[in-house]
């Protein structure tokens, strides 16, 4: 059997194989960096995007170092949401199954949504390894349930949506019960400005680490039809008759938006699921596992859909709303167009969305502008044509007022003679700038 490339880590024989098991080969970027590093207990900011093995980059160094023999918890996991935290205990398990630690390991998913008396019953002998989300790992934290004191490292994965939750003040809370010394272990799509307070409360001399500037996948295309006075259900209903999309995301920026326009979608006679962070339990495992057998080709989410689930097949996405920041923007976008496929987003702007439009363009994106009329795409005139025609309004304005001749002596109604020798002056500039472009 070829070996794979994790050898050069000097890890032990056992997670050697468990990485054979796995069916890796090659290290990912972030992996390649993050490991060597993790395993000498050094404090990492990792900043990389979904999809780009940071989960593996963590577990593999962290999970080598776990002592079976020793009672107390000895790794903190945490995520933001109960479908990642769930995604990443199962990664746990599956290290745990392929490994001669199988039986030896304990290791505990801590979220809401399950049976709390019961889980504290659980958690009389300390897990190894603790999975979940901050509110319910604190709450077991503050009973005196769980001590983390003994951790040696702390993981926070996707903290730039723990921070959009404000999740970062639980995560403060739960890190005033560790140890000082603690390796921590930051990761994020990106480092947003408002956590460097946070960032350098704790972390000790930290390895940034960033992975993959890239904006978005390059077999992507970004189309942008101007919402204007209309609806963005009727807009959205329209759209369905011209894309056909195998699976489409729609995004909005909020559970209720996400509600009323899943709502009147519904009333226009489109199946469209649902999912966000506002629904129970039972009813995301319900609408997940509909997604899952293809019932619906399009499914209305707030950007926790971007992080929380993996959504396999998406062709498409639609912005309902486009985000206030362009990395939530990059998030929903690399939604499609994976693993070399084609894709395209969609979205639906208003003039209050420019600077953000205008922000990617200057960063590489391109933008194509459409609008679809009578059941039809048609090419629309891009965003900034409206604003050059104003800057050139406003030259010429100011190029007629330089040349107005003004009076010596200032008699009743000079304004309105000096406004209408303007007005004279502005059209035969105007006048000779059209002869000229002809």
């Amino acid at each position: 059997m070829k070996k794979h490339q994790f050898r050069q880590y000097a890890l032990e024989d056992w997670m050697n194989d468990v990485i054979d098991g796995l069916g890796f080969y090659e290290p990912t970027p972030i992996q390649t960096k993050v490991i060597p590093e993790a395993l000498k207990g050094k404090d990492i900011i990792g900043q990389s995007e979904t999809g780009s093995g940071k989960t593996h980059a963590f577990l593999i160094p962290l999970l080598q170092q776990i002592n079976s023999t020793d009672d107390a918890t000895q790794v903190v996991l945490t995520a933001p949401t109960r479908e990642l935290a769930t995604q990443i205990y199962e990664e746990v398990k599956k290290i745990s199954e392929l490994s001669a630690n199988q039986d030896a390991w304990r290791t505990k998913l801590i979220i809401g949504g399950t049976d709390k008396k019961r889980m504290i019953d659980k958690m009389k002998q300390p897990p190894h390894i603790v999975v979940g989300t901050p509110g319910r790992i604190l709450d077991l934290v503050e009973q005196g349930v769980l001590s983390i004191y003994s951790a040696k490292s702390f993981v926070i994965d996707e903290t730039d949506l723990m921070l959009e939750l404000g999740l970062i003040q639980e995560i403060d809370k739960i890190l005033t019960n560790a140890h000082p010394s603690i390796q921590l272990m930051v990761f994020s799509a990106t480092i947003p400005e408002k956590l460097q307070p946070f960032l350098k409360k704790y972390l000790q001399s930290p390895l940034y680490i960033k992975i993959d500037d890239r904006l978005a996948p390059e077999n992507l295309e970004h189309r942008l039809i101007d919402l204007r006075h209309r609806q963005a259900a009727d807009l959205i209903t329209q759209l369905s008759s011209l894309i056909q999309p195998y699976l489409a995301i729609i995004f909005t920026n909020g559970k209720e938006q996400a509600d009323q326009l899943a709502q009147q979608l519904h009333e226009r006679g489109l199946g469209v699921g649902l999912i966000h962070g506002g629904l129970s339990q039972r009813e995301r495992k319900r609408v997940l596992k509909e997604i899952q057998q293809l019932k619906y080709q399009y499914i209305v989410a707030t950007d926790l859909a971007a992080r929380g689930i993996d959504i396999k097949g998406v062709s498409h996405v639609i912005n309902a709303e486009l985000p206030k920041e362009e990395g939530f923007y990059l998030h929903r976008v690399g939604r499609t167009a994976r693993a070399g496929m084609e894709g395209t987003a969609i979205s639906l702007y208003q003039e209050q969305d420019l600077p953000l439009v205008q922000t990617l363009e200057k960063k590489g994106l391109t933008f194509t502008f459409y609008d679809i009329v009578q059941g039809e795409w048609r090419e629309a005139k891009p965003w900034n044509v409206r604003q050059k025609r104003v800057r050139m309004e406003n030259e010429t304005e100011k190029q007629a007022w330089q040349q107005v001749r003004k009076p010596k002596k200032v008699k009743p109604g000079y304004k309105k003679k000096m406004k209408k020798q303007q007005q004279k002056v502005k059209k035969k500039i105007q006048r000779n700038t059209f002869n000229k472009k002809k």
